[in-house]
């Protein structure tokens, strides 16, 4: 019954059906030719008006130079500083006005220009008089360019006039004998063809289009319904009635017999039916598992979180130093890890490390190097005898070649006084009391686990009351943003020294937050380790 249900809504969802893929391929096809007609009709159009605009443009320019060569350059100049009339003036004005009506130009006008965007008249063919002014509407910085430095602007300067319509304007200087620039010439050219023609040309275009879109459009949807459409159809069919059925494989899909793609597709689906119940099967199995490891990730992260110190302050009985920490990884689980602890009442142990690579395997190296590091230490020696000790150690049986690069510090809260070991790991930035952050740049030992048998140098150090230790992982330098940028060292510093007084765990979310905004949406590739501590001790003496 349940069944029988199911096939009566199939029926009717398919009789509601309005918009077919036959439909919907013949408005494609209408929807394709218009495009491509809007797009080589509007082609057509601005490469049309830019060759007319050219057109008339070029004539003004023979228009102007044949002034150029029949005016005194002089006494132009002579017009333009003085803005006095004599004799001569009214026959080169006559000889404009005759210029401009055999030319069947618009305006012809010779002009001296202002930065203030102004322009003053010494000749023009309208009438205007000499000496008056008016402002530059448009294209001043190319009238001024042509003006100061004898430039010909590289457009066609149209605008649209209400006596004449469209006008190009072409602009010469006017040259004295001396060199010198004293005026403009513009001759302002009436295009007067330019809209009629655009517009026939674009009918004419569209008739045609419409034309070719009408023809086309039969012929193909004619073909389609035949060769394309029809066995879709029987398909669609097929592929309805084994969703009401999956039991049971219809031979209808047989009769195809294009020799295309679609007889392909149809030997596809048969294929499919058959085994569409083992492959929902399989998703199933998958899909468990993948929850499974989902699940068993989600724990590892949490005991790798466990097995990181969380707890701020750290140490709340002790007034000798603030230490503060975080750790954010790149995935599920990471590579990077640090540690502080206590090796005795007087001495503290800092740890910030970096495994090779990413994910599981990392992690896993992570534990058993974070464990043999403080095992280690606690039993007392230098940074370089734990080093040496626990490279020996994660050596035997390294078939992954996994290393890890750590850089591991014993301070005695005391006096100030430490020793510290770099196997490989990022400089570290120490800042002096009342200073600015800086980093502490020397030369590093190996990575641990590079090579068996290894020796790591160590060196001395001092902190002194009011000084503040920090150290990461490349997580931090190495970060990118989406223009593949590298936040670097320099802007960890300004982070740092944005406010250099600040807590050790103000002082770490300013870092994270300059981080942040550097990086923006781009994803984080590496995990994000730092550690900073603010030392408050006894005053030791100087490092030697």
């Amino acid at each position: 019954m349940k069944r029988r249900t199911s096939a009566v809504n199939n029926e009717e969802k398919s009789e509601e059906i309005r918009f077919g893929v036959g439909k919907k391929i013949l408005l494609s096809i209408v929807l394709m030719t218009v495009l491509i007609c809007a797009v080589s009709t509007l082609s057509g159009y601005f490469q049309y008006s830019n060759t007319i605009r050219k057109l008339y443009n070029d004539n003004g320019y023979v228009i102007a130079n044949i002034i150029l060569d029949h005016i005194d350059h002089d006494k132009v100049g002579q017009y333009a500083s003085t803005w006095t009339e004599d004799e001569e003036y009214a026959e080169t004005a006559e000889y404009i006005k005759n210029v401009e009506v055999a030319s069947e130009a618009a305006y012809i006008y010779i002009v001296t220009v202002y930065e203030d965007q102004t322009v003053r008249y010494v000749f023009d063919s309208s009438g205007v008089p000499l000496g008056d002014t008016d402002p530059v509407s448009s294209y001043f910085d190319e009238v001024w360019e042509c003006y100061t430095k004898g430039t010909k602007p590289d457009n066609y300067m149209v605008r649209h006039s209400p006596r004449y319509g469209y006008l190009t304007s072409s602009m010469l200087p006017v040259i004295d004998s001396e060199g010198n620039i004293v005026a403009l010439l513009f001759v302002d050219v009436w295009m007067k063809v330019i809209l009629s023609t655009l517009r026939g040309y674009i009918l004419k275009m569209i008739l045609f289009s419409l034309g070719i879109l009408a023809v086309f459009s039969v012929i193909y949807w004619f073909f389609m319904r035949r060769y394309f459409i029809g066995p879709l159809m029987r398909i669609r069919k097929n592929v309805s009635e084994f969703a009401r059925n999956d039991t049971v494989t219809s031979t209808r899909l047989e009769d195809i017999r294009t020799k295309d793609e679609i007889e392909d597709l149809a030997v596809s689906i048969r294929l499919m039916e058959n085994d569409i119940v083992k492959y929902i099967d399989n998703i199933r199995t998958i899909t468990a598992e993948k929850e499974r490891i989902g699940a068993e990730l989600n724990v590892a992260t949490q005991i790798q979180a466990d097995m990181l110190p969380r707890i701020f302050p750290a140490f709340p009985d002790r007034k000798e130093f603030d230490i503060y920490a975080t750790m954010t990884p790149a995935k599920e689980v990471g590579g990077d890890f640090y540690d502080f602890f206590l090796i005795d009442h007087d001495h503290l142990g800092l740890v910030m490390a970096d495994v090779s690579g990413k994910g599981v395997p990392a992690a896993l190296f992570m534990v058993i190097a974070k464990t043999l590091i403080k095992n280690r230490a606690q039993m007392g020696g230098g940074p370089a005898e734990i080093l040496r000790f626990v490279n020996d150690q994660l050596c035997e049986g390294n078939e992954a070649e996994l290393f890890v690069t750590v850089w591991l510090a014993i301070l005695n809260v005391k006096t100030g006084r430490g020793l510290a070991a770099n196997a490989g790991h990022e400089h570290p930035a120490i800042r002096r009391a009342g200073g600015q952050y800086e980093l502490v740049v020397y030369r590093h030992s190996p990575a641990v686990a590079a090579m068996e048998g290894m020796r790591f140098r160590e060196h001395e150090f001092e902190l002194y009351p009011g000084d503040s230790l920090f150290v990461y992982t490349d997580g931090v330098p190495e970060a990118t943003n989406a223009e593949n940028e590298l936040f670097g060292t320099d802007r960890m510093l300004n982070a740092l020294n944005r406010d250099p007084d600040a807590d050790v765990n103000t002082l770490l979310r300013n870092v994270r937050q300059d981080l942040d905004a550097f990086v923006g949406s781009a994803p984080q590739f590496d995990d994000i380790t730092m550690l900073g501590m603010h030392f408050t001790g006894e005053t030791g003496e100087s490092e030697g």
